[in-house]
């Protein structure tokens, strides 16, 4: 069955780094909307994106898309009574460490790079760029591909962002969403521990499914013919369950 899917990108490059898994998932026959990261923080703004968001079947995001992807899916329920699916890749629920998700970048390390961005946006973003590609035997290769697909950002879209990344915490929302949801992560991501895994597996979740493959935290980028067939698997599985 054709899914109309959001997919929402993450921090710092812009929409075209998911045309390769956009462009897969269409040559399987789903419709697929890009959308660039959000204030969703804000209230209002939050409020308008659920509603453009309530036309699609899947809302899915990678990294900080993931994060708004997990609000998005929330904020429908609550707005619409509507449970979409979601999916979310390389996507921490919380990417700052606090006492109760520990397994997340650390307080210090993550104010420092805010204090970076700050000081030098282009160069923060640059070495942004290449966490995102660390990992894996491919690094350097994947940097260059990566590179070629960034776009220019607004700097106060990417303050927002920042914020985000900062602020969210959506451990609750995904233990107690009953609609469908899955998961992926990847062993070498240098941004999301693969460890954050586990932490789901505790989850009591109706629909909750995880899984873990090889990669670095750029996978969606640099591997879209692989994560989409996960993606497809993924919806076939929801199609027979509801028959």
């Amino acid at each position: 069955m054709n899914q109309r899917i959001l997919l929402i990108t993450g921090w710092g490059g812009g929409t075209k780094l998911l045309n390769p898994l956009k462009q897969a998932l269409e040559q399987q026959g789903h419709q697929v909307e890009l959308w660039n990261i959000f204030n969703a923080l804000d209230e209002q703004v939050l409020v308008q994106q659920a509603e453009l968001a309530r036309q699609f079947d899947v809302i899915a995001g990678w990294s900080l898309g993931g994060q708004l992807a997990t609000v998005l899916v929330d904020q429908i329920q609550k707005q619409h009574g509507l449970e979409k699916v979601l999916i979310t890749l390389g996507s921490n629920p919380c990417f700052v460490a606090n006492d109760t998700w520990p397994m997340a970048m650390d307080q210090p390390t993550f104010q420092q790079f805010k204090q970076s961005f700050e000081q030098n946006a282009i160069s923060t973003l640059k070495r942004f760029g290449y966490m995102v590609c660390q990992g894996t035997a491919t690094t350097k290769a994947d940097f260059i591909t990566l590179q070629s697909l960034i776009q220019a950002q607004n700097l106060e879209t990417l303050r927002d962002g920042l914020n985000c990344l900062e602020q969210l915490n959506n451990v609750d929302i995904l233990k107690n969403y009953s609609g469908y949801q899955y998961h992926l992560f990847a062993k070498q991501d240098f941004l999301v521990s693969y460890k954050v895994q586990r932490n789901f597996q505790k989850f009591n979740a109706k629909f909750l499914e995880t899984e873990l493959i090889s990669g670095s935290h750029g996978f969606p980028i640099f591997e879209a013919e692989l994560i989409t067939g996960k993606i497809c698997q993924f919806l076939k599985k929801i199609e027979q369950r509801n028959g």
